[in-house]
């Protein structure tokens, strides 16, 4: 019997497609079956560290396997971004940060090394948090309008604080929507502004939650509003700007990232196992100690919002005239 040469390229690619299916099936049953690299952009100690070593130590619980965490600092994360971008994609170097930061850094390089949303893929989501407008609790501002009215009293001789690009935007979509016209004083981190927000010197502030939590805990900050679309959990009684009639959605979320051509099984157990983590109260405190809000979404939802993400982020940089590195 013979075969004509267009049944015979039928038949290998066939074979090819079972041979591929086949491994992909046979990895994705043997996975885990070495050590995880859990990989954070910034130094021990810092909050991304510690919401990294969070997540790695709760993996090595579901999993069974050693999840090891590399502080690859630098480029304001694109050094650990590009890493995770050329890791090999078989779901064992794994990236729990902002999705939002990494979305970020195709608009604040000129030459972003990696096209991040070509090159890196998300898993799972794990929570959803907002960058907060913050004062001196002795101020008599009690609410947004409040402050807004003096803001504009003040003119151009106004001051804020920021010390994060989400901050800057935050800053940069309030004056755009009230008019006011304060000048932003950038600080190296939010810490290194608290004197001068509680002695006077600046009149607000728009900082991550980690920090005016923890201020505002100790009494040493007011928080005024969120710039999330919606309340957060966490924080019920503050609300948000929009609330505050300034219009606003900067939601800061989190997730976990990996390399794009990760098979899709692989992509599926990771989800799985963040949301089973997720789903802990031991969790649920830890998130809310930061102001965050546990969020769970399939791969697809989490891939849906990173692109989107990528498109949003173009527009906040530019109102924010964020320069580019």
């Amino acid at each position: 019997m013979t075969i004509t040469r267009k049944e015979f390229l039928r038949a290998t690619a066939a074979v090819a497609t079972t041979a591929v299916i086949g491994g992909t099936g046979a990895f994705a049953q043997e996975y885990p079956s070495q050590d995880f690299k859990v990989i954070c952009g910034f130094p021990p100690g810092s909050g991304a560290d510690i919401f990294a070593r969070y997540f790695a130590d709760k993996l090595r619980v579901v999993t069974g396997r050693n999840a090891i965490v590399e502080n690859k600092t630098g480029a304001n994360s694109n050094i650990a971004t590009t890493y995770v971008a050329r890791a090999k994609p078989d779901g064992y170097t794994l990236y729990p940060f902002a999705g939002t930061t990494v979305a970020a850094t195709m608009h604040l390089f000129k030459e972003p090394p990696v096209d991040v949303g070509k090159t890196i893929t998300v898993a799972a989501t794990t929570s959803n948090l907002a960058f907060m407008l913050v004062v001196d609790p002795k101020s008599p501002y009690k609410t947004v309008a409040d402050l807004t009215a003096a803001m504009k009293k003040k003119g151009g001789t106004a001051t804020y604080a920021t010390a994060a690009n989400p901050g800057s935007i935050m800053g940069a979509l309030y004056k755009e929507a009230t008019g006011v016209e304060a000048v932003e004083v950038q600080y190296r981190n939010a810490p290194d502004s608290l004197n001068e927000l509680v002695s006077g010197k600046l009149d607000y502030g728009m900082h991550d939650p980690i920090f005016a939590l923890a201020q505002a805990r100790e009494g040493r900050l007011r928080i005024l509003a969120v710039s999330s679309s919606d309340r957060l959990q966490s924080i019920p009684d503050v609300p948000t700007m929009k609330e505050s009639g300034v219009p606003m959605d900067l939601n800061i979320w989190w997730g976990v990232m990996t390399t794009a051509g990760t098979p899709r099984p692989v992509i599926d157990k990771i989800n799985a196992w963040f949301k089973d983590i997720l789903s802990t109260e031991e969790t649920k405190k830890f998130l809310a100690l930061s102001g965050a809000d546990p969020m769970i979404r399939t791969p697809d939802e989490a891939q849906a919002m990173f692109l989107t993400a990528i498109k949003e982020w173009g527009d906040y940089v530019r109102i924010a005239k964020i320069p580019q590195n």
